[in-house]
C-alpha cells in the first residue's frame, strides 16, 4: 500500500472532508450535553435514561469503532467513511423525530454505528494523504480547523434550546446534515489508491463480544442494583474478547500494535485525560441549568473557549510535537487540565458560573490546545501504513470508552453526593438544600476528573522523542 493514496492536488479536499465530519462529532457531543436538561424535560428522562441517551451513542463508537477502523483497512478508507456519514446524518433525523427516552436512545445507538464507520476514516485519511514528515502539521490543522468549524455549535445549539420553544433541541441535529453532506461531496473521486485490502475478512464476532461486554459494562456502572452476577458477565465477555482477538487470524484490534510503547502510553493518557473531560463537560451543564440559574444559551460560554483555544492552538502544537515530541506538550497541556479541573471541584460550592466557571473552563481550554494535536500524531505513530485505520479506530475506542465509563461511573458518584434527598441530581429547582447538593456533587465529579488528568499528564512525559 503507498504511504498516499491520493493525489498532491486533492491533499487539501481529503482535509476538509475530513475535518467537516470530526465536526458532526464535536457538535454532536457538546450540544447535546447542553440540551440534556431539556432533553430530559421533554421526553420525561430520569437520570438514568439521560445517561442512557448518552452511553447509547458512546457504547456503539467504542464497540465498533475498531471494526469501522478495520472495515476501512479492508474495503478502502474513503468508502467506509462516506457508508459512516449517511447512517449519521439519517440517525440524526431519527434523533429530532424521538418521542419517549428509548426511542431517543436507539436513534443514539444508530448514530454511534455511524460514527463507527466515520470517525477513524477522518484521521486516517489526513494520517495517509499526507507524508509522514508532514502529518504532525496537517492533523494539527485538522484538529484545529475542525474545532474552529464546530466552535458556534455550541451557541446555536444554546440558541434553538432557548428560543426555539418545545421543539429547539430538535432542531439541533439539522446542524450535522449540511455538514455531513458537504463531506461526502468532497471526498468523491479524491482516493483512487484507496482499495484497501481484498480478501482480508472482517472480525464480526470481535464486534459482537466487544459490543456485549461493553454494555454489560455500561450497565453495571449506570444500574444502582447491579449484583455481581452482571458485574462478572461484563468481565468475562470482555475477557473473552480479548482471547478471540489473540487467535483470530484477522482481528479487528491486533493486539500486538499496542507492543509498541508510544501507542500504549498514548491511549492510556487518552484514557485518563477523555475521562476526565466528558465527565465534566457531561454534567457541567445539567449543574448550572438544573441549580445555578444558567440558560441553556449562558452554559455554551464554558464550551466556546474550549473550542476556541483548541481550534487556534492545535497546529502550532501540532509543529512542536513534530519537533520535539508528543509528550512535553501533552504533559504541559494535561497538567493546566487538571489544574482547571481541581479549581472547579473548590469553587463548585459557590455556583459562580461566570466569575469561576468561564474563567476555568477557559483554562481547561488552553491544555487541551496543547494535548488534542500532540495525541494524534502520536496514536498514528508506529503504526504500518497498512493499519493506520487500525491505529485511528484503536484510540478513538479508547477515547470513546473513558467517555462512556465517565458518564456512567460520575453518575453514581453524583447521586451518592447529592443524597437521598428531593430532587434529584439534574432536576431543576432554586431550593437552598438542593443547590447545596448540586453544587457537592458537582465538587466531587470535578475532582476526580482533576485527579485522572493529572496521572495522564505524568504518563505522557514517558511518550519518547521521535527518532531524527
Amino acid at each position: 500500500m503507498p504511504v498516499s493514496f491520493c493525489a498532491d492536488q486533492d491533499r487539501r479536499t481529503i482535509l476538509w472532508a475530513a475535518i467537516l465530519a470530526s465536526s458532526m462529532g464535536f457538535i454532536d457531543s457538546s450540544v447535546t450535553s447542553i440540551a440534556m436538561p431539556a432533553m430530559r424535560e421533554a421526553l420525561g428522562a430520569s437520570l438514568t435514561e439521560a445517561q442512557w441517551i448518552n452511553a447509547a451513542y458512546l457504547l456503539a463508537v467504542s464497540s465498533l469503532v475498531l471494526t469501522g477502523g478495520a472495515m476501512g483497512d479492508r474495503f478502502g478508507i474513503a468508502r467506509v467513511f462516506s457508508l459512516g456519514i449517511w447512517c449519521f446524518v439519517l440517525a440524526s433525523l431519527a434523533c429530532a423525530a424521538a418521542q419517549t427516552p428509548d426511542q431517543m436512545i436507539a436513534a443514539r445507538a444508530a448514530k454511534g454505528v455511524g460514527a463507527a464507520l466515520m470517525v477513524p476514516g477522518s484521521m486516517a485519511m489526513v494520517a495517509r494523504a499526507y507524508p509522514p514528515d508532514e502529518r504532525g502539521r496537517a492533523l494539527g490543522l485538522w484538529a484545529a480547523a475542525s474545532t474552529l468549524t464546530t466552535a458556534l455549535g455550541p451557541v446555536i445549539g444554546g440558541m434553538f434550546v432557548s428560543w426555539g420553544g418545545e421543539f429547539g433541541w430538535r432542531l439541533i441535529f439539522a446542524l450535522n446534515l449540511p455538514l455531513g453532506l458537504v463531506a461526502f461531496w468532497l471526498v468523491r473521486g479524491r482516493t483512487p489508491g484507496d482499495i484497501g485490502r481484498p480478501g482480508v475478512s472482517v472480525d464480526l464476532p470481535g464486534a459482537g463480544l466487544a459490543t456485549l461486554g461493553l454494555g454489560l459494562l455500561a450497565w453495571a456502572l449506570t444500574s444502582p442494583d447491579a449484583g455481581p452476577q452482571l458485574w462478572a458477565g461484563a468481565l468475562a465477555t470482555l475477557a473473552a474478547f480479548v482471547a478471540w482477538e489473540f487467535r483470530t487470524p484477522d482481528p479487528m484490534l491486533r493486539l500486538g500494535l499496542l507492543r509498541n510503547r508510544t501507542l500504549a502510553i498514548t491511549n492510556l493518557v487518552t484514557l485518563l485525560l477523555y475521562f476526565a473531560l466528558n465527565g465534566v463537560m457531561f454534567y457541567l451543564p445539567m449543574t448550572a441549568v438544573s441549580a445555578w440559574g444558567v440558560s441553556a444559551l449562558e452554559v455554551t460560554a464554558a464550551f466556546l473557549p474550549i473550542s476556541l483555544l483548541i481550534g487556534l492552538l492545535s497546529a502550532p502544537a501540532g509543529r512542536l510535537a513534530d519537533r520535539w515530541g508528543a509528550g512535553p506538550p501533552m504533559a504541559a497541556g494535561a497538567a493546566l487540565v487538571a489544574l482547571a479541573y481541581v479549581g472547579l471541584s473548590l469553587a463548585a460550592p459557590f455556583g459562580q458560573f461566570w466569575l469561576h466557571v468561564v474563567p476555568l473552563t477557559a483554562l481547561a481550554g488552553l491544555g487541551l490546545g496543547l494535548v488534542v494535536a500532540p495525541l494524534t500524531a502520536a496514536a498514528m505513530q508506529g503504526a504500518e501504513d497498512n493499519e493506520q485505520g487500525a491505529a485511528s479506530g484503536i484510540n478513538n475506542a479508547v477515547a470513546r470508552i473513558a467517555g462512556l465509563i465517565a458518564v456512567a461511573l460520575l453518575g453514581r458518584v453524583a447521586a451518592h453526593a447529592y443524597g437521598p434527598g428531593m430532587p434529584g441530581f439534574g432536576v431543576t429547582s432554586d431550593s437552598a438544600t438542593h443547590v447545596a447538593a448540586t453544587g457537592a456533587a458537582f465538587g466531587s465529579i470535578a475532582m476526580i476528573a482533576g485527579l485522572m488528568a493529572a496521572c495522564s499528564a505524568g504518563l505522557a512525559l514517558l511518550i519518547a522523542r521521535p527518532v531524527r
